[in-house]
């Protein structure tokens, strides 16, 4: 090789290694611009949600026999999904009229909705049976036997597409193929289930109320892929999922809520929240998280700088009110409630007897942003 040619590649060595440092420069210019338009954003978030309060804003009179337990919005419709004891009302959020009623569900908690399916279940806790229904009639078609005692907590999982029934006696997770009905396994969960979510990747989380840990389940293999301890907390209930920060958030009887990754169960942040809660939301659009506390109050909690979580408002609500749902399109919060008389004298088989509903007194509280 001549030296000419060896002049025109050492040219264009150093060439190509100039605009390599170039993209390079460029690539760190953009990258601290990236960070600073996405914190900018956050901060945005949170103005947005200082700069508004939530409030109860109506209460549609339902009426009706039986108390409740969990409760679903059906996204893009109208309809929430109450459980009442022994059916399951339908009712028209705007307008919050009863627009169905699901009969032969005893002792009926949760409701797990497969729109793509157009089917609904229901764990029935009396029965140990799961009822399916037709989305469009509110029909029952078919009836499955769940693999333990009381049913509680159900759902459906988009990923495997299947049905998660968790006993609460049976201490164990029926799990059925929502297109079949077929019983498709078992997973023995060693403590007591409470309430369940989906991360929509194959990943499902419980309570472990009897164990104050969180369960992780493998949705296709069916088997325990995880168990992280609740440090500090008693008796975990509420539970629900942010999919897309990778959150979830449970709620304690010891009036604390326990933000954790899901995908390592690292403990990221713990909350001061009212006693007796039994349900916890999270609101996709917002990032608000809500417990819902037996005690008549809604906490609204907020991430303020990353990983770290504080109560932004407590809403008074009703003594009772200790489950809910959230719609998340239009920022609200259902929660039941009823009114109570004094309960009854104290007797052998019940030392402690609840208060008594009042007939007629049920009633479901919509909470919605209110601009300061």
């Amino acid at each position: 090789m001549n030296r000419y040619a060896k002049l025109s590649l050492a040219l264009s060595a150093l060439v190509s290694v100039t605009a390599l440092g170039a993209d390079l420069n460029r690539a760190e210019a953009q990258k601290p611009k990236k960070q600073k338009e996405e914190t900018a954003q956050d901060v945005k978030k949170v103005q947005a949600v200082a700069a508004t309060t939530f409030a109860v804003t109506k209460r549609f009179p339902i009426g009706g026999e039986g108390g409740w337990d969990y409760l679903i919005v059906e996204p893009g419709s109208r309809r929430l999904f109450v459980s009442r004891g022994s059916h399951v009302v339908a009712v028209d959020t705007e307008t919050g009229k009863v627009v169905g009623d699901i009969q032969g569900t005893e002792g009926v908690h949760g409701i797990a909705l497969a729109p793509g399916l157009g089917r609904g279940f229901t764990s029935n806790g009396r029965t140990s049976t799961v009822s399916v229904f037709d989305l469009a009639t509110l029909e029952v078609t078919s009836t499955v036997k769940a693999t333990g005692e009381n049913p509680d907590a159900i759902l459906f999982d988009p990923s495997s597409k299947r049905v998660f029934v968790f006993n609460g006696r049976g201490q164990n997770a029926t799990v059925i193929d929502a297109a079949s009905l077929a019983v498709v396994g078992t997973i023995p969960l060693g403590g007591k289930p409470e309430f369940a979510v989906s991360d929509g990747r194959g990943r499902v989380f419980v309570n472990i109320e009897d164990r104050n840990e969180v369960a992780a389940l493998d949705a296709d293999k069916l088997t325990v892929a995880a168990r992280w301890p609740l440090a500090s907390c008693n008796e975990p209930a509420g539970l629900a999922i942010d999919r897309k920060g990778q959150r979830l958030f449970a709620g304690c009887h010891n009036k604390l809520l326990v933000a954790l990754g899901s995908v390592d169960g690292s403990i990221l942040s713990k909350v001061g929240i009212g006693e007796g809660n039994d349900a916890v939301g999270f609101d996709e659009e917002s990032g608000l998280v809500f417990a819902s506390n037996g005690d008549g109050t809604l906490n609204v909690v907020n991430e303020v700088t990353p990983g770290a979580y504080t109560v932004v408002q407590t809403i008074e609500t009703r003594k009772g009110a200790r489950t809910h749902a959230v719609d998340s399109q239009n920022h609200r919060v259902f929660l039941p409630a009823a009114k109570y008389g004094p309960p009854p004298s104290p007797t052998a088989e019940r030392p402690n007897p609840r208060p008594q509903m009042l007939p007629g007194s049920f009633e479901l509280l919509v909470v919605e942003p209110v601009q300061k």
